[in-house]
């Protein structure tokens, strides 16, 4: 059981941040997505979390982690279910950030 809720909101998570980015980055999540793309998936995973830590450069960010987090939840069950309750609460803070930033900007032109 503790799988299948893991899975659906690995997948929820993933739905939410390709209707959040554009047409061509969610056409990547969704091939990213596939069993095909496990070769691709993994080392790309292992990268963006390794690169994560170095954050500190003027390259490289902290963002880093949870994307490649996100990609390997999706070969590793038990990261499923942890990582895709934490991208679901970052997309909703997203989401709260977005709202009050529109908020501010429609009473300051009032």
């Amino acid at each position: 059981m503790g799988s299948q809720q893991g899975q659906q909101k690995l997948d929820r998570a993933f739905d939410r941040l390709e209707e959040e980015t554009g047409e061509r980055t969610s056409r990547v999540i969704e091939w990213l997505r596939r069993p095909a793309a496990r070769w691709v998936r993994i080392p790309l995973g292992i990268a963006l979390v390794v690169s994560g830590f170095f954050g500190f450069l003027p390259v490289l960010g902290f963002e880093f982690i949870p994307l490649g987090l996100l990609l390997l939840a999706v070969d590793v069950p038990f990261l499923r279910e942890p990582i895709g309750k934490a991208v679901l609460w970052l997309e909703d803070r997203w989401d709260d950030l977005k709202a009050w930033w529109h908020e501010r900007r429609q009473r300051a032109q009032d």
